[in-house]
């Protein structure tokens, strides 16, 4: 296996994970709302920074319904597609490569 494909197989890995980590995000900042916590906590800011440039353009297209966000479900949709395209298209560029 050439360096190159190994690089590209510790690329997939790693947008794997993230991909992984930033759903679990997303489903703790959507648990985290419902409690409705100070908005300073240093914990709530950290997650905010994380979800709501993902989230911001999605509750845009699709509001709140009956008082809802299905915004963080829609996200979670399209990182799964986006981990469910990306990882396994470089694990096969990793292949055709070595």
């Amino acid at each position: 296996m050439s360096v190159l494909s190994q690089g590209i197989v510790a690329l997939a890995k790693t947008l794997d994970l993230v991909f992984r980590i930033y759903i679990w995000v997303i489903i703790i900042g959507a648990i985290v709302s419902w409690v409705n916590p100070s908005p300073y906590h240093p914990v709530v800011r950290v997650i905010n920074r994380l979800t709501e440039p993902v989230l911001r353009p999605i509750r845009r297209v699709l509001p709140p319904i009956a008082g809802l966000d299905f915004s963080p479900v829609v996200a979670i949709f399209i990182v799964y597609l986006l981990q469910g395209v990306l990882v396994p298209l470089l694990y096969r560029l990793a292949l055709h490569l070595s």
